[in-house]
């Protein structure tokens, strides 16, 4: 945390403008732009900020009622606080900055959740300056061309059923590829295996292909269901994809988000990480694969999303408060 607050502070001594902080960086980008004079924007992919309406979004999903939701949400703001407080106190000391609470800092802080609103409404008791912009696309590479051998493995089947865990780390990758191998043969279907982190992986056959990774935007929609890991990202690409899903969270906000999923309606429920076996997830894929239900709502969120803008929210606001 030092070394980040050192090197945030060196890149605003450059000549910024505006600095754009994250959930990870605010406590520490706040103590550099007020050196350096300048506003701040915060762009957060989740809802970490207190509220009645939902227990933090990385709690689990359980409801403690409206107050328990509020005080749980202090109480976890309180820890991440206090985790970044040593850091922030010595970076305030080496900039030549009074003495100032995360809190206080925070209490104005302008803030656009790079989330859709149909995923998750805006609460209603958020403060001004907490609001919901809708997800953000990143720019399509136009000159990628998928690898020759996806693009056959595609060719010579029916869609097939993706399966990738991205940033997620599992404790037992072999015990994980061979349950997804015997989910799949359980069900009859196809599998495009990305690695990951986790390094997932099975020899190349007629009916399954080990990636490295493919433009989700490309992909997902080739797909009949998306097995994640639950992340922000991938739960938002699998949403854009019109594709339904069966989440398999493990930690952080993955439950929070798999929750999001069920309530929508493009899955047929999670299959958390530590209750991972054949029989589950091969009757979450036969399910999300027979039942046409899950994709047509799916389908039908994909086109709400397509009407939203949140790039061009965060434009505006990059505009406006950065001259």
């Amino acid at each position: 945390m030092p070394a980040l607050g050192d090197g945030i502070a060196a890149a605003t001594e450059l000549g910024a403008d505006l600095l754009l902080t994250t959930s990870t960086t605010s406590a520490l980008g706040h103590v550099a732009a007020e050196a350096a004079g300048i506003p701040t924007l915060g762009l957060c992919l989740q809802p970490l900020f207190p509220t009645r309406e939902f227990a933090p979004a990385v709690t689990g999903t359980r409801s403690l009622g409206r107050t328990g939701n509020l005080l749980a949400g202090h109480a976890v703001q309180a820890t991440t606080d206090r985790l970044f407080a040593p850091a922030v106190r010595r970076l305030r000391r080496r900039l030549g900055l009074p003495a100032r609470s995360i809190a206080r800092a925070r209490r104005h802080h302008p803030v656009l959740h790079g989330f859709s609103p149909a995923v998750v409404p805006r609460p209603a008791d958020w403060r001004p300056g907490l609001d919901v912009a809708g997800y953000g696309w990143p720019r399509p590479d136009p000159g990628w061309q998928p690898p020759p051998r996806l693009a056959d493995f595609l060719a010579a089947g029916p869609p097939p059923v993706f399966v990738g865990f991205g940033s997620l780390v599992v404790p037992d990758p072999e015990r994980v590829t061979a349950t997804v191998l015997a989910a799949a043969r359980a069900t009859r279907v196809r599998v495009v295996l990305q690695s990951g982190w986790s390094g997932l992986g099975a020899p190349d056959s007629d009916t399954v292909l080990t990636i490295d990774g493919a433009p989700h935007e490309w992909l997902f929609p080739r797909a009949a269901v998306v097995v994640h890991h639950a992340g922000a990202g991938s739960t938002a690409a699998t949403l854009r994809a019109g594709t339904p899903a069966v989440p398999v969270p493990a930690q952080l906000d993955a439950p929070f988000w798999s929750a999001r999923l069920a309530r929508l309606g493009t899955t047929p429920g999670p299959v958390p990480l530590p209750a991972l076996t054949t029989a589950r997830l091969a009757g979450a894929i036969r399910q999300a694969v027979d039942d046409p239900r899950y994709r047509t709502r799916a389908r039908s969120v994909a086109a709400t999303l397509a009407s939203e803008g949140g790039t061009a929210k965060v434009l505006a606001a990059v505009e406006r408060l950065g001259g």
